[in-house]
C-alpha cells in the first residue's frame, strides 16, 4: 500500500511538473516532451507559436488579475477553436503552442490558427470590461526530408511568430529558411548600429520651420542621418526599427538630444524639435534623462519640442501619460506628429494635451486634389484651435501647398518648398532672413528619426 502510494504521488507530482498552473494547459516542458515522443517516432509534426498582441497593455491598465483572466479565456477559446483535433499549451507569459502529428497535420494546423485570429477579432468579456486581444502566430513544421529535434522545431515557430509581429501582426507566418538569414542580416546591422554610435558616424541635420504669415524661420527640427564608413547613407526608416526592437534606440536618441540641444543652444529664441520614439517613451527612466541633458547642456526647455506620434501613446498609454506629465513639468512642449495617418479622436488629443498638431504630409498633399480630404484637413485646425493647439503642415514642396495651408489656418509650413535640411553650421545663416523658396531634387535627407 505504501509502495502504491509512493508511486501515486510520484505520478500526481510529475503531472503537476507538466501542468501550468493558472491556464491548466500543459507547460513548454510538456511541450518539448511530447513533440520530441512524436519526432522520434518519425511522424511529421507542425507546431504554431502563439504570442498576444497588446497583453502588456491589458495589465498596465486593468492590472494582473484582470491579465490572469484573459489568460484563462484565451486558453479555453484556443481549446475550444482546436475541439481535440491539435494539443494546446502555454509557455507562459502570453505565450501558447499548438502541435499536430500527422501528413496533413501543417494544413490542418494553419487552418485552425486562422480559425483562433477570427475569434480573437472579437473583444474577450471580463467582468464589465470588454478587452480587445491580438495574436501574432508563427508555423513551422518538419517533413520525411527535414527533421529537427523539439527545440529547433520551437525556434523556428519563434522566429516566424516575430515575422508576422513585424508584418502587422494578426496574422499566421510560416517559416522559412531566408527569414533566418534576414535575422542574421538584422543581427549585422545591430553591431554596426552600436559601432556606428561608438564611432560617430552618425549626423543631426536640421530642417527649418517658417511661419506661415511672415515667412521667418521660427523653428527647426532635428533629423538623424547615418552616413557608414564607405560613404554610403543609410535612411533612419531603415535602422530605426532595428535599433527599437535592440533597444539600441535610448542611447541613439539621448545622443541626438544632447547634440541637438548643444547646436542649438546659440541659435536665439527658435524653437528646437526633436523626434521621440515608442520605446523611449516607454522607458520610465526617460524623462530623468531628458532633465539630466537639459541641465548639462544649459539649453532653455521652454525652446524644446519633442514630437510623437500615436504610436508611442497607444501601445503603453499610462507609462507615456506619466512621462509627458514629468516632461511638461520642465516646460517642454510636446507635439503630436504625422497627424492624419491614425485614429486619433478629440478625447485621446484632450488626455495628452497637445500643444502642437503637425498634419501629416499625405493630408496635405491630397486635399489639393480632393475634397474630402480638404475637409479633413479644415476640421483638423478646427478642432486643434478649439484645444487650443498651434498647427504645422508638413512636406509643403508646391507654393500652390503652401497657399492652401496658409488659407487653411496653419501656423507654421515646414517643407522642401522653403528649406530642405542641412548641417548645423548652415542654419544661422537662414535665421534672420526671410525664408526664400529654391528648388531642391527631394532625397533620404527628407526623412525622420521615427
Amino acid at each position: 500500500m505504501l509502495f502504491r502510494m509512493g508511486i501515486s504521488n510520484l505520478a500526481r507530482l510529475e503531472s503537476l511538473g507538466r501542468t501550468d498552473s493558472l491556464s491548466l494547459l500543459p507547460n513548454r516542458r510538456a511541450l518539448h516532451h511530447d513533440t520530441q515522443a512524436v519526432l522520434d517516432s518519425g511522424e511529421e509534426v507542425a507546431v504554431a507559436l502563439i504570442d498576444l498582441d497588446g497583453f502588456k497593455l491589458v495589465n498596465d491598465l486593468y492590472g494582473h488579475q484582470v491579465g490572469d483572466s484573459v489568460i484563462r479565456q484565451v486558453a479555453s477559446i484556443l481549446r475550444e477553436v482546436c475541439d481535440g483535433n491539435a494539443s494546446t499549451y502555454r509557455l507562459g507569459g502570453d505565450e501558447f503552442a499548438l502541435t499536430m502529428a500527422g501528413t496533413l497535420s501543417g494544413t490542418i494546423l494553419e487552418g485552425i490558427c486562422r480559425g483562433v485570429l477570427e475569434r480573437l477579432v472579437h473583444p474577450i468579456a471580463i467582468e464589465d470590461r470588454r478587452i480587445g486581444i491580438g495574436a501574432s502566430i508563427g508555423l513551422a513544421r518538419t517533413s520525411k526530408t527535414h527533421q529537427y529535434d523539439s527545440s529547433e522545431l520551437l525556434r523556428q515557430a519563434d522566429v516566424a511568430m516575430y515575422v508576422s509581429k513585424r508584418g502587422g501582426k494578426m496574422r499566421c507566418s510560416w517559416f522559412r529558411e531566408e527569414f533566418d538569414r534576414n535575422l542574421e542580416a538584422l543581427r549585422d546591422m545591430d553591431d554596426e548600429l552600436r559601432s556606428a554610435l561608438l564611432n560617430e558616424e552618425f549626423r543631426v541635420l536640421y530642417q527649418p520651420l517658417v511661419d506661415a504669415k511672415s515667412r521667418r524661420v521660427v523653428s527647426v527640427e532635428a533629423l538623424l542621418r547615418w552616413v557608414r564608413p564607405d560613404g554610403k547613407l543609410i535612411g533612419p526608416d531603415v535602422f530605426i526599427p532595428i535599433a527599437e526592437e535592440s533597444g539600441l534606440i535610448n542611447s541613439i536618441g539621448l545622443w541626438v538630444l544632447r547634440v541637438a540641444c548643444g547646436d542649438a543652444l546659440a541659435w536665439g529664441n527658435i524653437k528646437l524639435s526633436v523626434n521621440i520614439s515608442a520605446a523611449q517613451l516607454r522607458n520610465p527612466e526617460f524623462p530623468i534623462q531628458l532633465g539630466n541633458i537639459i541641465e548639462e547642456t544649459g539649453f532653455p526647455a521652454e525652446r524644446l519640442e519633442l514630437e510623437i506620434t500615436e504610436t508611442c501613446l497607444v501601445l503603453d498609454p499610462v507609462v507615456a501619460e506619466r512621462s509627458l506629465d514629468i516632461i511638461r513639468g520642465f516646460g517642454v512642449s510636446v507635439a503630436l506628429d504625422d497627424f492624419g495617418t491614425g485614429y486619433a479622436s478629440i478625447g485621446f488629443l484632450r488626455q495628452f494635451r497637445f500643444q502642437k498638431l503637425k498634419l501629416d504630409r499625405s493630408l496635405v498633399v491630397d486635399s489639393a486634389g480632393d475634397e474630402s480630404s480638404r475637409a479633413m484637413m479644415l476640421s483638423s485646425i478646427s478642432m486643434a484651435r478649439a484645444l487650443k493647439m498651434d498647427v504645422t503642415a508638413e512636406g509643403v514642396e508646391t507654393q500652390a501647398q503652401a497657399d492652401l495651408v496658409r488659407s487653411a489656418g496653419c501656423d507654421q509650413i515646414q517643407g522642401w518648398l522653403y528649406f530642405r535640411p542641412m548641417p548645423p553650421e548652415e542654419i544661422e545663416q537662414h535665421l534672420l532672413l526671410p525664408a526664400s523658396p529654391f528648388e531642391c531634387e527631394r532625397d533620404t535627407y527628407g526623412k525622420k528619426i521615427a
